[in-house]
């Protein structure tokens, strides 16, 4: 299978797996085991397997392990608006034109 996105030399499939060793690390710092999780989670445990093995799961099924594990607001983080550093960058942003997407 040909990686179509590649971002700054991580492949997609390499970030999906960092997360799932991140879920896993906060699952063993729960002292869980896969099944206690999955289980919280209310996800069938072969589902959560596959997730820590490939890092494949729905977007959904990845919030309900986010909620088990409480760290469901760690994704508050993801597509904030921008923080300025100052009234100047704010106001030079402020006068350029709206970007619209194109239709294909």
């Amino acid at each position: 299978m040909i990686e179509i996105l590649d971002l700054e030399g991580v492949k997609m499939n390499e970030m999906a797996i960092k997360i799932a060793e991140k879920v896993k690390q906060r699952r063993l710092e729960r002292n869980l085991t896969q099944a206690g999780l999955a289980s919280r989670a209310d996800l069938p445990l072969p589902t959560y397997r596959l997730f820590e093995r490939t890092g494949k799961i729905s977007l959904q099924n990845l919030l309900k392990l986010a909620f088990a594990l409480n760290c469901l607001n760690d994704f508050n983080a993801l597509f904030q608006q921008r923080q300025w550093q100052s009234l100047d960058e704010m106001l030079e942003n402020k006068n350029m034109k709206r970007k619209r997407g194109t239709r294909k």
